[in-house]
């Protein structure tokens, strides 16, 4: 017979003898490496989920709906009639009019009707030449708000409107390097070798100035060595986009917070913020890509502190929620004590020695709304975009049941085969990358075209000076 009375919460009356007899023993640390392993084979279970039955992640292909609405802007019919016409070009597989193209068909084809259709169509994005890939850092040194996500999809966004890409993961955790479908063995394969390098090259000049005063050389070990054998194309592995490059991540990389202290500690001249810039333009990665993408850890340690000064524009996603956006502000914060204490100590030392003064610059700052819910988070997120003001993208990513799902695949949307989905909800889900690369990529394009400018103006006051 019921009291009448509502049952207490389940906090109430618990017997804490019972509650020890459902202890296990006192945990030690081997039984962490044991988790860690059942975690690996798990992890490899799920990912593989998402991947071909060879363990291979394989990209899907593009159907004639697809190619036309998204990728090249021409009607179906038109485009049909071009492959009849250029029997050469990929013709696709599949039945009727139900045609199918692999990625590296759609590049192609992109060519072609660059080359040959009508004028003033965008069948390929611009680029200007002869000026260095855009370097794009996506951080914010909260977790969970979205910055793997909206690296890997901006990646695939740039990669299908045509440009070439290369994803550097500086995230220990190695999620970016498992949606690539990256293989990572060790330190070794990562950007580790990339700042050792840096720093052995820096040693390498300090002791030649202390050979030469007589002084005894800084000690130079078997990992300094090794790392200058090494080049950035040694770590670079292509992935199953055809137009994708990834230098990957994995759990060792995390020594890197640990050894680059202790090198800038030795050599106090070594400038370790500049370490991955100077790999990448030292070994021309910034003139063999279009886009580069750099996916930084949840925090502001030195793998992030490269990223951001290697970076030309920085994005910073975050929720629609007050710890996110107090969050974000104190990254933001920490960003100016952080590079504005660099510049005050380098420019000390360089007005004592009559060298020019350094200062970071970026391009651009966006921050991005991430798993927005216009039903609950709208009156937030227009507090967040009046205090961030021109901080602020204009668009807010939707959060969508499609995203969810290509996670469960460890796929990003545009590799969800559409056939999977009611076509309005992979066209609502697609709509949000999309508009979230249409305001990066005006960002890309912008910059470009002030770069070029700037460069004819300098190349024009020089040829006025040598005439002169």
């Amino acid at each position: 017979m019921s009291s009448g009375k509502d049952p207490l919460p389940p906090y109430f009356s618990i017997d804490p003898a019972k509650a020890a007899r459902r202890l296990a023993d006192p945990i030690d640390t081997a039984r962490f490496a044991r988790a860690a392993a059942f975690a690996a084979r798990g992890r490899q279970d799920l990912a593989e989920r998402g991947y071909a039955p060879d363990g291979n992640k394989r990209l899907r292909r593009f159907s004639t709906w697809e190619i036309c609405r998204y990728l090249i802007p021409v009607a179906p019919a038109h485009f049909r009639r071009v492959l009849r016409r250029f029997p050469d070009l990929p013709q696709g597989v599949g039945e009727g009019n139900s045609k199918w193209f692999t990625l590296e068909d759609v590049l192609r084809l992109r060519d072609h009707f660059a080359a040959e259709g009508a004028a003033g169509r965008e069948y390929r994005p611009w680029r200007p030449e002869g000026l260095p890939a855009k370097t794009i850092a996506v951080a914010n040194f909260k977790g969970g708000v979205g910055k793997t996500s909206t690296a890997a999809h901006l990646a695939m966004s740039a990669a299908l409107d045509g440009y070439k890409v290369l994803v550097v993961d500086l995230d220990s955790q190695g999620s970016m390097t498992s949606i690539m479908g990256g293989t990572v063995a060790d330190e070794w394969s990562t950007a580790f070798p990339l700042l050792a390098k840096d720093y052995a090259l820096a040693l390498q000049d300090e002791n030649r100035v202390r050979e030469a005063a007589g002084q005894p050389p800084l000690p130079f070990d078997e990992t300094l060595t090794e790392a200058l054998t090494i080049t950035a194309r040694d770590v670079i592995q292509p992935t199953h986009w055809p137009n994708i490059d990834l230098l990957g991540a994995q759990l060792n990389l995390y020594w890197a917070e640990f050894q680059v202290p202790v090198w800038r500690m030795n050599l106090r001249g070594w400038p370790l913020w500049d370490a991955l810039g100077n790999a990448l333009r030292n070994d021309r990665i910034v003139n063999d890509y279009d886009i580069i993408l750099l996916d930084t850890p949840p925090a502001l340690g030195y793998l992030t502190i490269n990223a951001l000064a290697a970076a030309d524009i920085l994005l910073v996603p975050l929720g629609a929620s007050f710890l996110e956006f107090d969050s974000t502000g104190r990254f933001f914060d920490m960003l100016y004590s952080t590079f504005a204490s660099v510049e005050d100590g380098e420019n000390a030392a360089r007005r004592r020695e009559g060298l020019p003064e350094m200062r970071f610059e970026w391009d651009a700052v966006r921050a991005i709304i991430t798993r927005f819910d216009a039903a609950q988070q709208t009156d937030l997120a227009n507090v967040i975009q009046a205090y961030f003001g021109d901080f602020m993208t204009t668009f807010r990513q939707d959060v969508t049941a499609m995203v969810g799902q290509a996670g469960e695949q460890v796929n990003g949307i545009y590799e969800a085969d559409y056939r999977e989905f009611n076509r309005d909800t992979y066209v609502r889900g697609r709509e949000t990358f999309d508009r979230t690369w249409a305001e990066v990529k005006e960002l890309i394009l912008g910059t470009w075209w002030r770069d070029l400018q700037m460069e004819q103006a300098e190349r024009a006051a020089g040829t006025e000076q040598a005439d002169g």
